[in-house]
């Protein structure tokens, strides 16, 4: 059994799909280990590092790639790297599959077992290997970083005998897992929280981080969550009522940072140009959903936008990678937990069980075709 680590071939992507104690877990499993020379710089490990951990390293893509069973990425593999890999390998990356069919197709002519990683139910099993979670919680931990480190001044109160510092208003939009950690982050840094979100859950959660909870709590808010967990999207009614308070709110704010997606539709808007216009000079936006078309209106992808009335608004492409040591390490587990499930022990073998429901939920293509019900062409 072969597994073939890649270097990511997006400019854009920093992290690595093992780390060299992953490294040593999947050689424990029985497995050969082939790391393309480079993989790792990014996030902080050397082609060295993954030698003294028992991996062979090869100079090209080509060779990494080449007679593996097993190929861990943390995006989904691009067209050339798709022709070194033998028929029946399987892949397993985040694959971003919604509104990608000509790529998801091109997998599947090319007879690969591709795995999607955030299609990972949320179940109690699965929680070790939830890359959505686990990815996002660094990211709403950078955005405090990143929108304070924008804001140039203080976030917490200081009584100073040169006087009194207030501190800074921060507010967030979206309270999932990146939401709920940018909360804890605003807090432990001393500004005053506010948090929103149209699902009735999370008023509670915010609340137990020190945070005040800003909604229109009405009837329809009341039934604004699907049984999975997400947001459900709003009326335009709703919506209305929601922008009416938000921008208010968000006139008093020095940090906003954006959260909200929805799986497999356009991010959101959130923050119109008019409530951009209504903040401070010196205000600071971050857009975590900017890779999606943005909850901002204003927001440009990999950019910061500076406005006319002087607010910044943060566009940063791949947060998690802005944190690639750490985000690599988590993801790493994340995989590994996941191809351990997979692995034969007795012939030490790439073995999954197809009728498995971590499996079926991930599996993208198989045996020539896209066998994902969300992803195959509607007659």
């Amino acid at each position: 059994m072969r597994i073939a680590i890649p270097a990511e071939t997006d400019p854009i992507e920093s992290r690595v799909a093992a780390t060299p104690d992953m490294v040593k877990r999947y050689i424990g499993l029985g497995a050969e280990v082939v790391v393309q020379a480079g993989a790792g710089l990014r996030s902080g490990v050397t082609d060295a590092d993954y030698q003294a951990a028992g991996a062979k390293v090869e100079p090209s893509a080509a060779l990494a790639l080449a007679d593996a069973d097993i190929v861990l990425k943390v995006r989904r593999p691009a067209s050339d790297e798709i022709a070194h890999l033998k028929n029946g390998a399987a892949v397993i990356a985040i694959m971003d599959p919604y509104g990608h069919e000509v790529e998801l197709k091109a997998l599947a002519d090319a007879g690969l077992n591709a795995f999607a990683m955030e299609l990972m139910p949320r179940i109690t099993r699965a929680q070790v290997m939830d890359v959505l979670s686990s990815q996002a919680n660094l990211s709403g931990y950078r955005a405090v970083i990143d929108g304070a480190a924008e804001y140039g001044r203080a976030l917490p109160m200081m009584m100073t005998a040169a006087g009194t510092v207030p501190a800074a208003r921060i507010f967030i939009m979206g309270v999932g897992v990146a939401g709920l950690q940018a909360i804890a982050t605003a807090r432990r840094m001393g500004a005053i929280v506010t948090a929103t979100d149209v699902r009735p859950a999370t008023k509670e959660q915010v609340e137990s981080l020190g945070a005040k909870f800003v909604a229109v709590e009405d009837e329809e808010f009341k039934q604004a969550e699907t049984s999975g967990g997400y947001a459900k999207e709003m009326s335009a009614d709703y919506q209305a009522k929601q922008a009416a308070l938000i921008a208010t709110h968000i006139a008093k704010q020095d940090i906003v940072i954006t959260t909200a997606l929805i799986p497999g539709r356009p991010a959101p808007k959130l923050v119109s140009a008019a409530m951009v216009a209504s903040m401070r000079a010196g205000s600071v936006i971050v857009d975590l959903a900017v890779e999606r078309g943005g909850n901002c209106e204003l927001s440009k992808p990999g950019e910061i936008v500076v406005t006319d009335n002087g607010v910044k608004i943060v566009g940063h492409l791949n947060m998690p990678g802005r944190l690639a040591a750490t985000s690599s390490s988590l993801y790493a587990k994340n995989l590994f937990s996941f191809v351990e499930t997979m692995i034969d022990k007795e012939t030490k073998s790439f073995a999954p069980k197809w009728d498995d429901e971590l499996v079926k939920a991930t599996l993208l293509t198989r045996a020539g075709a896209v066998v994902h019900p969300n992803f195959q062409v509607k007659a």
